[in-house]
Parts: structure tokens; C-alpha cells; sequence
């Protein structure tokens, strides 16, 4: 059998756990924090064109959800960034960009997981991050936490370019996280170390194939099936490391291969029924 596209009773069941539903669509933060933590990751401004779960696709509450080119004057988009903004303040789900640059918001529970694939220990920081990224560390290591204008000036960066790549290098490396942002008198995100908000989840030690397939079991769970490649675009781990975290996931008997980078839950059909699919 080749899957080529998703069952309608797998999508339903996505509508279900990812609030792709008219009157089950998120208006408030904590709704979105609920969402978040069932999901594991949902990314924030993505629509129905990439896969996983999505704050912007659950606020308009509809699967077939489509961001439009002029986001300034409609409101879902313009409620979903405030959200964005809103539970990154309260700080109670991780927020960052991962691998490959992936804007996403994770369960705590998962925070343990990321930092045994992606994070950096303290004693290897000199050899595995760049200059530039070890200069913006070194300054917020001292002042806790720092706007980006003010950061630039401490690291002595002349290029903001410089700032940006070594903020990103730090957020996927699990060091770095945006605590705020401000809009007058310009806009400006606000810096801060990982360790303040999360520092009891980064200290947990996982082993890598522990942390391979506990993120494969968060996706699963709440999509109910995997195409070939989606937990790769959704989580940004390369496709071996997918397929690692899938098959560990079979061998358990959590799930269930059907085809070439096809999996699903082994016990879909019982959680289907719960539903009332």
C-alpha cells in the first residue's frame, strides 16, 4: 500500500488533537499552552501547507487554513502573533528557533530531549560554537537579560547580521531563548539564557536514542500517522534520525509500520473509537 496522502479519519483525528475546529479553535493563551502540550511542538505562523501542529491553523480553527499575503490587516493572523507574543512572555512553554531555523513551541517535558540531540555542554562551548556566538553568551551570562539593540552594542558586533547568526546558533543550540519583545520606541526582541526559565529540564540527561524516540512519540500521538518525511519538516531532524525515533517506537509496539516512512499508532483504532470518529 502506498500513502500518498492522509485517510480522512486520520485527518479528523489531527482536527481533534490540533484544534482544526470551529468551535474548538484557541482565543487565549492558555488554551494555546493546553494545545502546545499536547502537541509537543506546534510551530506559530505556519498554515495547511506544512505539516504539524499550528497556533495560526488553530486560532482560525479550520485544517484548510491559509496565511494571506497582506498578515497586517487580517485578524486571525494579527491574533495569533499577539498570542505568540503573549505566551512567550509567561514563559511556561519553550519558544526558539531549532534546527534549520524552525520557529517552534515545545512542551517542557520535551525540552530534555532536544538538548540531548542539539545541545551544547558548558565545557564543549569553545569548540563546537562560533566567536561570535560565545561573545553574545559571555554578555548575557553577566546581565541575565538583554535587548537585541543593547546586545549588539555589549558584544561589540558592528554588523546586526553578526547578532542575528550568533542568536541563532544559540537558540538551536539550546542556550538562548526570546523572553519578550518590545514595539516602542522600535521594535526589539528581549534575550535571555535558556537556563532561566528551563533550567531543571536542561539539566536532565537523556541518552540520544532515548531522545530520538520520545520525539517521535510526541509527533505521533498527536497526528495519529506519519508520511514519509514529516516528522523531519515538523521537528527538523534529518530523515535517518526520523526513522530511528519511528522504528524504536515499532519495536516498542507504540506503533506500527505500513510503508516506506509510514507509521502509526498501534492502538489508532481505540483512540479513534474515544473520539467518536
Amino acid at each position: 500500500m502506498v500513502f500518498k496522502q492522509l485517510p480522512e479519519e486520520i485527518e479528523t483525528y489531527r482536527d481533534r488533537m490540533w484544534q482544526r475546529e470551529p468551535e474548538r479553535r484557541v482565543e487565549t493563551a492558555l488554551e494555546a499552552e493546553k494545545l502546545i502540550e499536547r502537541a509537543g511542538f506546534c510551530a506559530a505562523m505556519t498554515d495547511a501547507r506544512r505539516p504539524g501542529a499550528s497556533l495560526y491553523v488553530s486560532v482560525c480553527g479550520r485544517r484548510d487554513a491559509h496565511m494571506p499575503r497582506n498578515v497586517q490587516k487580517d485578524p486571525e493572523s494579527s491574533q495569533t502573533w499577539l498570542l505568540k507574543d503573549e505566551i512567550m512572555r509567561r514563559g511556561r512553554v519553550y519558544y526558539a528557533k531549532l534546527a534549520k531555523a524552525r520557529a517552534l513551541f515545545v512542551a517542557p517535558r520535551l525540552v530534555p530531549h532536544l538538548n540531548a540531540l542539539w545541545g551544547v555542554a558548558r565545557r564543549e562551548e569553545g569548540a563546537r560554537l562560533s566567536d561570535d556566538a560565545r561573545a553574545v553568551l559571555k554578555v548575557l551570562r553577566r546581565e541575565w537579560e538583554m535587548a537585541s539593540c543593547d546586545l549588539r552594542w555589549a558584544a561589540e558586533m558592528a554588523e546586526r547580521v553578526r547578532l542575528t547568526r550568533a542568536l541563532d546558533e544559540l537558540q538551536r543550540t539550546l542556550k538562548v531563548i526570546p523572553c519578550d519583545v518590545m514595539y516602542e520606541p522600535w521594535f526589539t526582541y528581549i534575550w535571555t539564557l535558556a537556563e532561566a526559565r528551563f533550567g531543571a529540564e536542561l539539566k536532565v540527561r537523556v541518552k540520544r536514542e532515548v531522545a530520538l524516540r520520545e520525539v517521535a512519540r510526541a509527533f505521533l500521538d498527536g497526528a495519529g500517522m506519519t508520511l514519509c518525511g514529516e516528522l523531519a519538516k515538523v521537528t527538523g531532524l534529518s530523515r535517518p534520525d526520523a526513522g530511528l525515533g519511528n522504528r524504536a517506537l515499532v519495536a516498542e509496539g507504540y506503533a506500527v509500520r505500513l510503508d516506506v516512512g509510514v507509521y502509526q499508532l498501534a492502538d489508532l483504532e481505540r483512540r479513534l473509537e474515544g473520539m467518536e470518529i
